[in-house]
């Protein structure tokens, strides 16, 4: 595939926020943008913004002329566009070629040195720490994220001289096999996306495939925590929390005015008084990760140290909404249960005396079938369990499977099912101390509606 050679680009699913990245990346070639996605979001209005024309019709008709030519045209598509969508079996059907989103981030992956991370939970966020990092460093980077970086408002970086490259190498549909990284980095391999795996062993063998097509020279870098999953590999280097084992750790760790401040240990020596500037104990072992990574590309100690202290965190991250005098209000993507007892933990060291509202929308029917009592395990630590309907994403519902299965077990009686368009006017009621919102929907657009009922 010759990228150089593209002028149009139509990528079926722009909304998403992978598709998006690849989306600025085309309009910064100065390419001409099209797309199509279910529904107008905020996302969506800012690409419109930046030069894409986006169609939210399923309709072949209303493809533009410009992209139904052949030769210099880039069709892109993402996995969750259902088999059924129309403009897509009309494409197929013309014998366009279709490329998958994970094929186009390979073809460009292959100009630099990349590094890859994966992970069940924890990539966005190391993903988006080692971009910084590098991006403000002497190496400079390009990065394709899955958040919007808050210190850029985007969820894609550009360098002009960089031979570096940092992607989010997404497990699902076993995209991140699509990537040949210099540095691989695995955070986390819980059971997830059984819809496509089947179980949690061939998820696992998924993983280990994709730290074997590192290049020849390229390193590999996992979560001290998996290790006994790679009793076959030699050369791995580790990192962890507080991990004696590990090859990189943290020490000295102390919670200042809600910011960790520690000291990095690696085989060369320490960088002392580090300041992570977001909140969260997670956030502290992404940090060890992202620093790992970037020492290992030959990043300095110092530009480590100066990077992670201007890093202001990637929205729905563990993202602050707002604080008012009788409300604390944090939103987070979190939509699996190691996700949400890991949010939850971390927020509940910052304020350990406040009565703590956790408010969650399940994703995919799949997902809330296989992993209910777990859901039900980590939101019961919650002051108080309020849960929305399902968000069904590409899916058709499962017979039986509604947010019911999870309530039901929730220990916890303070616990409530509510529909969407009631939630604000009972949280207006309520007036938590701490409000936590979750979920990988579109929860997220009831952070602004529930920001502005709390602040007046």
């Amino acid at each position: 595939m010759n990228l150089v050679q593209v002028k149009y680009v139509y990528l079926l699913g722009i909304g998403g926020i992978g598709m998006s990245a690849l989306a600025r990346y085309f309009l910064q070639r100065n390419c001409e943008v099209f797309g199509y996605d279910r529904t107008s979001t905020s996302l969506t209005q800012l690409l419109e913004a930046e030069g894409a024309i986006i169609s939210y019709h399923d309709d072949p008709k209303a493809l533009p002329v410009t992209v139904l030519g052949d030769d210099d045209v880039l069709y892109i598509y993402t996995p969750a566009i259902p088999a059924e969508n129309q403009i897509k079996l009309f494409l197929e059907s013309r014998h366009n070629k279709l490329y998958k989103r994970s094929e186009i981030l390979g073809f460009l992956s292959e100009q630099y040195e990349s590094i890859g991370i994966a992970g069940t939970h924890g990539k966005t966020t190391v993903s988006s720490m080692t971009a910084h990092i590098l991006h403000g460093s002497s190496l400079g980077c390009q990065a394709f994220l899955g958040g919007i970086a808050k210190n850029y408002n985007s969820n894609l970086l550009t360098h002009p001289t960089s031979q570096w490259m940092v992607v989010e190498a997404d497990e699902y549909d076993r995209s991140f096999l699509k990537l040949h990284p210099q540095i691989a980095l695995i955070t986390a391999m819980d059971a997830d996306h059984l819809d496509i795996y089947g179980t949690h062993d061939y998820l696992i063998e998924s993983f280990r495939a994709f730290a074997n097509q590192r290049k020849q020279t390229g390193k590999l870098v996992i979560n001290n925590k998996l290790a006994h999953h790679f009793p076959d590999f030699t050369d791995y280097i580790t990192y962890g929390l507080t991990d004696a084992e590990a090859d990189f750790a943290a020490e000295n760790i102390r919670l200042i005015e809600g910011k960790y401040h520690f000291d990095l240990r690696y085989p060369q020596g320490t960088i002392r008084n580090i300041v992570l500037n977001m909140p969260g104990i997670v956030n502290l072992e992404n940090a060890v990760a992202a620093s790992t990574a970037a020492l290992l590309a030959g990043v300095s100690p110092t530009e480590i140290k100066e990077g992670l202290a201007q890093f202001e965190g990637i929205q729905r991250r563990l993202e602050l909404i707002t604080k008012t005098t009788e409300t604390v209000y944090y939103d987070d993507y979190a939509h699996h249960p190691e996700e949400i007892n890991a949010a939850l933990k971390s927020l509940r060291l910052l304020y350990p005396d406040k009565k703590m509202t956790v408010i969650f929308q399940p994703h995919l029917f799949s997902r809330t079938r296989d992993f209910a009592d777990g859901f039900a395990q980590s939101l019961s630590q919650a002051n108080e369990i309020i849960l929305l309907d399902i968000y069904p994403a590409r899916e058709k519902p499962l017979l039986g499977v509604t947010s019911h299965i999870i309530f039901e077990q929730i220990t916890n009686p303070h616990k409530k099912l509510i529909h969407k368009d009631e939630l604000i006017d009972y949280i207006a009621q309520a007036r938590p101390e701490l409000l936590v919102t979750l979920g990988a929907g579109d929860i997220d657009r009831l952070v602004e509606p529930l920001k502005e009922m709390l602040n007046r």
